[in-house]
């Protein structure tokens, strides 16, 4: 991710999203790593156009980046996700569509990601419905090469099906926690970019 959240200009807007989409599963999957978490708190907290919709949330996660060590920030990660068993916030689609781990949506999930020619790397013990998994599998989709797969038509469908109706259930579960800050600030953002998401989509449908 560069140090700027995303603009609105035609030129810079698809590599903004896909930046966006590769950040969240970063910070989404593990720990944040010193590297990146030094490049939030030295980043551009100003949209371009003033008063942009993203600009607030954004400098709330730098904001807390900036006032929390890399180990509280791990710990925090931890305590949220992590454990053994049951973690305090669930981040697998499953989870919120269907109240158990495992289910339906995530055999749905694997045939449309099969469909698209894409599938779990053995180096990933998590299930696909991971919100890390399908946030890079929307960045593929808006930066990849192929262009029969990488379009907006198969961003548009992946979105509606595998993202949207669950997102926004999880930002609530992150930022209602009490033991949330860093990621409850990044939950904020998460929300507001995802509203931007829809709203782009929806456009399209009325186009």
């Amino acid at each position: 991710m560069s140090g700027s959240i995303p603009v609105s200009s035609a030129l810079d807007e698809e590599t903004a999203r896909a930046e966006v989409y590769g950040l969240l599963a970063i910070l989404y999957y593990a720990p944040p790593e010193p590297e990146l978490l030094a490049s939030l708190r030295v980043a551009v907290t100003e949209a371009p156009a003033s008063g942009g919709f993203l600009e607030e949330p954004w400098r709330e996660v730098v904001g807390a980046a900036r006032g929390m060590t890399d180990e509280a920030i791990a710990a925090e990660y931890n305590a949220l996700f992590g454990g053994v068993g049951k973690p305090e916030v669930y981040l697998f689609g499953s989870h919120y569509l269907s109240g158990f781990l495992n289910e339906k949506p995530l055999a749905r999930l694997r045939t449309d990601l099969a469909a698209l020619g894409l599938a779990r790397g053995d180096e990933m013990p998590e299930t696909e419905d991971h919100i890390a998994y399908v946030c890079e599998v929307m960045r593929y989709l808006i930066a990849g090469d192929e262009v029969e797969v990488a379009n907006l038509a198969r961003q548009q469908e992946f979105f509606a099906t595998h993202v949207q109706p669950w997102v926004m259930a999880l930002c609530d579960a992150i930022a209602g926690h009490p033991k949330a800050r860093f990621y409850a600030a990044l939950a904020g953002f998460t929300r507001a970019f995802m509203t931007v998401e829809v709203q782009g989509f929806d456009m399209l449908d009325g186009a």
